[in-house]
């Protein structure tokens, strides 16, 4: 239930489009800009306050959170539908009173409300690496949201090498929808699938996100990054997350460019992100309920398909990370994990007692010039 004050003062719908330091960049919705600028309008002969345009735009506000909602930890995100109260229409501030119930939340990135993620690679310039693109598509598998694969730079492969990494990742349970933002390639594709809906866009750097988000929204105006010849992939541009209106409806998100997202799920979850491994079990299941499947009798899941050995490597890494969980939550634990390479995990004893640890260098240098003074003083 809201507050009591809300009863009592001016309070409007909106979505969060931008979170910077301890401010909200809030887009009300369109009726509640229309009643906004009626209500204007009917003061303005009395108290002279500037009309707000008329504009089939709804009006942003800039807002501050309310102490309320501080004080019981609540967090205001990206996507949030708040409520807002007290909205000065001429210096264009409010303030955030309420936030609704949420349908969905990300946590890497922040945001909330969330009906699919829009994956961006390239299939050059950077190269198409299947193992990079098997990650992404998994921690994008992992949030339960539909997931649209888009592969850029169509122009610069030819129609039969199109053709081959079409079957490719078919064969691992996804259409791919083949673009060129350069050359303006069915990029109408796309925009049918994010219209009326709330998408994040992700991808490694360097593969053509912001030109792609510039070229639905001429006014976003992102920065585009150039690609590192030294390494064959794009340099990190975007800085925080934010909302953007597509003019054919629906909110784009635009997040942080990162190279290789966290693999933070449970061991026993991981094989349903893959499509292959999760059709597999769909059909029968496995004859352990705990299989990990990895060398477990009447494993239905390992086999010969193209992804198995990402699975495995993939399998490690959330097994090294489940393992690092429960050593925070029991601290007597005496095992600790070490990596030893790519995939490859050793468990060693936790020396606890001060007496099996090496001395540093500092250390051993002072008890030198210790026994020294000692021994010129006797």
């Amino acid at each position: 239930m809201r507050g009591e004050g809300l009863k009592t003062t001016e309070h409007l719908l909106g979505t969060v489009l931008a979170v910077q330091a301890n401010f909200y960049r809030v887009q009300l919705d369109q009726e509640e800009g229309e009643r906004g600028r009626m209500g204007e309008r009917g003061k303005s002969n009395s108290s002279q306050t500037p009309l707000i345009p008329h504009s089939s735009t709804p009006p942003l506000l800039l807002c501050t959170r309310r102490t309320r909602l501080k004080k019981i930890g609540q967090q205001v995100m990206v996507g949030d539908r708040v409520v807002v109260e007290e909205p000065d229409w001429a210096g264009g501030r409010g303030a955030i009173a309420e936030i609704l119930p949420r349908k969905s939340q990300l946590d890497r990135p922040a945001i909330a409300n969330v009906n699919q993620i829009l994956l961006v690679f390239a299939v050059a310039d950077p190269p198409l690496e299947p193992y990079q693109l098997s990650r992404f598509l998994v921690k994008a598998e992992s949030t339960s949201l539909d997931v649209v694969l888009c592969l850029n730079k169509c122009d610069l492969v030819s129609k039969e090498q199109q053709v081959k990494i079409n079957e490719r990742l078919t064969n691992w349970g996804y259409q791919p929808v083949f673009i060129s933002v350069g050359k303006g390639i069915d990029i109408d594709q796309v925009a049918n699938k994010l219209k009326d809906k709330m998408t994040v866009i992700a991808g490694p750097s360097g593969v053509g996100k912001s030109s792609f988000i510039n070229e639905m929204i001429p006014n976003a105006n992102l920065r585009v990054g150039e690609i590192s010849g030294k390494l064959a992939r794009g340099r990190h541009t975007t800085r925080h997350v934010e909302l953007f209106e597509l003019p054919s409806g629906g909110l784009l998100a635009d997040t942080p460019g990162f190279n290789q997202p966290d693999l933070d799920c449970a061991p026993e979850e991981l094989a349903q992100y893959f499509p292959e491994a999760k059709q597999r079990l769909t059909v029968d299941s496995c004859r352990f309920g705990d299989c990990l499947h990895r060398d477990e009798p009447g494993c239905i899941v390992r086999g010969e398909w193209e992804r198995y050995q990402h699975y495995l490597d993939f399998l490690e890494t959330a097994i090294e990370h489940q393992t690092q969980l429960n050593q925070q939550a029991d601290p007597e634990s005496t095992v600790k994990v070490k990596t030893k390479g790519k995939g490859q995990t050793q468990y060693e004893p936790k020396l606890e007692s001060k007496k099996y640890r090496r001395s540093s260098r500092r250390t051993q240098l002072q008890e030198l010039q210790q026994l020294y003074q000692e021994s010129e003083e006797s």
